[in-house]
């Protein structure tokens, strides 16, 4: 099936418009009272197609427990379920190999991987903990299957708005040597 920019484009706005307003709703927003009033917006990097990507899932058959160290110095406990392979353009526009891994939170149903991740944006342009994307997927992975990986829907935790929340840190083996500008910006 062929990827329609244009149809793409409308629905993430559209998706960005819909989590916006999210914000401004005091049971699904991370923000309090004041931090809703003065709320105009999550900051955004251009939709760009660029880093709406094709991964290539290679299964982690370890089993390996992964204990996540988290903003607020606790720990939470997640699966290593896979390795996603895939090409992003670097600063010259080249494409270049990229590796994040896929966890399943302990006690979690398949059906969706959870992919922190650091880049070299963070700290500058990003969150400076990281950021996060969430990939859902019908039935059971496969080794070698593919799917695709957009980082437009990057996205910073709630611990990026307000410091109640305890949020993963994304694990070293998820820290790309590449700048991702796509996704949510951070602006302190």
């Amino acid at each position: 099936m062929e990827f329609d920019v244009e149809s793409w484009r409308e629905e993430l706005v559209s998706y960005r418009e819909q989590k916006d307003e999210q914000f401004e709703v005091p049971h699904s927003s991370p923000l309090g009272p004041e931090g809703r009033k003065e709320f105009d917006g999550i900051e955004y990097f251009e939709p760009d197609p660029d880093y709406r990507v094709e991964t290539t899932v290679e299964l982690d058959g370890s089993d390996e427990t992964v204990a996540m160290e988290t903003t607020a110095d606790g720990e939470q406990l997640y699966e290593r379920t896979a390795r996603l392979h895939f090409e992003v353009p670097n600063a010259s526009g080249e494409p270049t190999e990229g590796t994040l891994v896929g966890y399943t939170r302990v006690d979690q149903d398949e059906g969706s991987l959870f992919v922190p991740f650091r880049d070299k944006t963070t700290g500058q342009q990003t969150y400076p903990a990281g950021r996060y994307i969430e990939l859902h997927y019908e039935g059971a992975l496969d080794d070698g299957e593919t799917f695709p990986l957009d980082f437009n829907l990057a996205y910073n935790p709630f611990c990026a708005y307000a410091a109640a929340y305890e949020c993963p840190l994304p694990p070293r083996e998820n820290w790309l040597e590449i700048a991702i500008p796509a996704g949510e910006r951070y602006e302190e």
